[in-house]
């Protein structure tokens, strides 16, 4: 019998990004922030309501960013993505009034991606599986247990608790050592090229890119991590990718 390679890398278990992963998170906010500025009569303000969305993603995009890098707390962000969207002085608590009313509208419009439950079934037997999310966990858990798949994951770790927040090593390596393993031993599976694709490399993980939307051509992506279209794709690479240094499939 050969010699064994001491380079062979085993992945042992799979974390997860959950927003525009798992969760359908764009087209929930979309869905419930129409409705929200429907009901709040807000839409007029706006040429029509694709101006009012794109404003609310922009907005939504940079007060998280502020978040991710620590100079929002999660709550913090909440309210001035509001302020900043309507350009109006609130209070906190007028904020989170607002904020709130969003939220129920959005929670509406809550859904997997069609790929999710097939790959985690897929997957079950073979690899554990944990989540790790720049959010709050008292948002992803409810999430999680909402959608149904909350008993599918044995950590649920959020920037907010952590202290540290993707891209930072310490966020990755955080859930590596709540499965108790090394960071070659996991995969990371998340919609972000940098923030989640390079963050995980870099970290030392084997990383996956879900670039659903084909956001990239082969020749303008990030290099650092796998990319796939589709979850349907990771058993096979799981499978496929046995050893250290493995090429991407970036091409």
């Amino acid at each position: 019998m050969p010699p064994v390679c001491q380079s062979v890398r085993v992945i042992k278990a799979v974390v997860w990004d959950v927003d525009d992963t798992l969760f359908d998170y764009t087209t929930a906010d979309r869905a419930g922030m129409r409705e929200h500025l429907l009901a709040e009569g807000l839409l007029d303000a706006y040429g029509d309501a694709e101006q009012a969305l794109v404003r609310w993603r922009q907005v939504t995009d940079a007060q998280w960013a502020r978040f991710s890098a620590g100079e929002a707390t999660f709550e913090d962000q909440r309210r001035d993505r509001v302020r900043v969207f309507l350009g109006t002085e609130l209070t906190d608590t007028e904020a989170d009034a607002w904020f709130q009313r969003y939220i129920t509208h959005y929670e509406t419009a809550w859904a997997l991606f069609p790929d999710v439950l097939p790959v985690l079934d897929a997957l079950a037997a073979s690899h554990r599986h944990a989540v790790l999310s720049n959010s709050s966990i008292h948002v992803q858990d409810r999430k999680l247990r909402v959608l149904g798949v909350h008993g599918r994951f044995e950590a649920i770790l959020c920037a907010a608790e952590l202290g540290v927040a993707k891209p930072e090593a310490g966020a990755f390596h955080a859930a590596c050592a709540a499965l108790e393993l090394a960071p070659h031993q996991v995969a990371y599976v998340g919609d972000h090229p940098e923030i989640d694709g390079r963050g995980a490399a870099e970290a030392g993980l084997l990383s996956v890119w879900i670039d659903r939307a084909g956001v990239y051509t082969s020749a303008g992506a990030p290099g650092g991590p796998h990319r796939i279209a589709s979850l349907s794709e990771l058993p096979a690479l799981l499978g496929a990718d046995t050893r250290f240094g493995a090429p991407s499939t970036f091409g």
